[in-house]
């Protein structure tokens, strides 16, 4: 049985900085690229995220003016896509997580969130199967995985925009762990919310319940649900820290860099180190096509430039995968660090920057005219003999690179 957290060998450096990211693994990377495309399901704990919970009274309110997307879908009924048989961890309805952003007065981008609203115990059954659980008297909580960089800036920047409200915000960082499945095999098989592992316990004509939801949940309800970003990326969660999720073997388990490399070559960045804090422009790195901007929902911080160059329709520069290959069309493992300059060798004209290096691969912000016209040729500035090869991501809609 292959052990897929061998797929790439243990981290020698890792290099970080607010504008760029690096990461230097062996070059083993290049030679196991093709094998993320055909092994998995694979999981991965996620140690560059953490989570913070609010609570109280005024949770919703407070964060509807914070975020880029509508927290208020956490109050709306349930769709029967997500209804559930319930039992005594697995809850009759599941709200899927919903991808957010902080962003400044200017609607640069700051933060990025993936929040999360826990079941209430009255909808799931009791310990005992035979009826409701008992009816929620606590404060009103929502969890949410965030860059854990800079966990205790975020929790401060929460704390001044508090002001008066009722809100209280926590660090659960020891208590809860996030974690990504992901891989060929779970990211084509289901276009339902539901974990496709998870669905198709049972045997025969039968099914399983007490076994379909141990496989869904563990014993506090806690549950993979689909990446609310895209399909391709599989699933996600949080979990206790002191617990191994629901479907996740030993040898299935392999190293964050592996779900990294799965992000890159998708086009997919996260976190405030390769979506440049204080500096992104948002739709440039692609948040309204990951789900992660509500262009109906009422005012929040930064919403005019959105909203402004949203509706003008024009977005110059994208977010993109790029390779990187030798003349002779070989990659090149470590030869491009990130801040480099992208170029059109016939011109010398700058198209874009290097903002994460990772082996032969990365992302860059570039010009998208010029990015996918046929007749560039793009390099790295200083660096002739580096060819930038860009790939167009598969989710793109199409006029993003008409």
């Amino acid at each position: 049985m292959q052990h897929f957290k061998f797929l790439i060998p243990p981290i020698q450096k890792a290099c970080y900085s607010c504008r760029n990211l690096l990461y230097t693994p062996s070059r083993l990377f290049s030679q196991q690229q093709n094998r993320l495309e055909d092994v998995g399901p694979m999981a991965s704990l996620l140690k560059s995220r953490s989570v913070i919970c609010f609570q109280g009274p005024d949770t919703f309110k407070f964060l509807q003016g914070l975020l880029t997307n509508d927290v208020q879908q956490f109050c709306e009924p349930i769709t029967k896509k997500t209804a559930t048989t319930p039992g005594p961890n697995l809850p009759s309805v599941s709200y899927p997580p919903i991808y957010a952003a902080m962003l400044t007065p200017q609607g640069r981008f700051l933060y990025d969130f993936f929040l999360y609203r826990p079941s209430l115990p009255e909808e799931n059954l009791n310990r005992t199967g035979s009826g409701p659980g008992s009816t929620h008297d606590g404060p009103f909580k929502l969890f949410a995985d965030v860059d854990a960089s800079i966990l205790d800036e975020i929790v401060e920047c929460f704390k001044k925009y508090r002001l008066r409200m009722n809100v209280e915000i926590e660090n659960m960082s020891e208590q809860l762990s996030c974690w990504q499945r992901f891989g060929a095999s779970i990211s084509e098989k289901s276009a339902s919310m539901v974990e496709p592992e998870a669905a198709a316990v049972g045997w025969g004509g039968g099914v399983d319940r007490a076994g379909v939801e141990s496989s869904k949940t563990n014993s506090l309800g806690w549950q993979w649900h689909k990446d609310p970003r895209l399909e391709i990326l599989g699933f996600r969660g949080i979990f206790s820290s002191d617990t191994t999720p629901p479907l996740v073997e030993a040898d299935k388990e392999t190293d964050e860099l592996n779900y990294l490399l799965w992000r890159v070559e998708k086009g997919v960045a996260e976190g405030s180190t390769e979506i440049p804090k204080g500096e992104a422009i948002p739709l440039e790195y692609n948040l309204a096509g990951l789900n992660a901007i509500s262009f109906d929902k009422g005012c929040y911080v930064g919403q005019e430039l959105i909203a402004r160059t949203h509706h003008r329709g024009v977005i110059r520069k994208r977010l993109v995968p790029v390779q990187f290959l030798d003349n002779n069309g070989n990659e090149l493992e470590q030869e491009v660090a990130p801040g480099s300059e992208v170029v059109d060798a016939s011109s010398n004209k700058k198209i874009g920057t290097v903002n994460t290096a990772l082996g032969c691969r990365g992302l860059g912000l570039l010009r998208v005219e010029e990015a996918f016209k046929e007749s560039s040729r793009l390099s790295i500035k200083g660096q002739d003999d580096v060819k930038v090869v860009v790939h167009k991501p598969e989710w793109w809609p199409a006029e993003w690179s008409a």
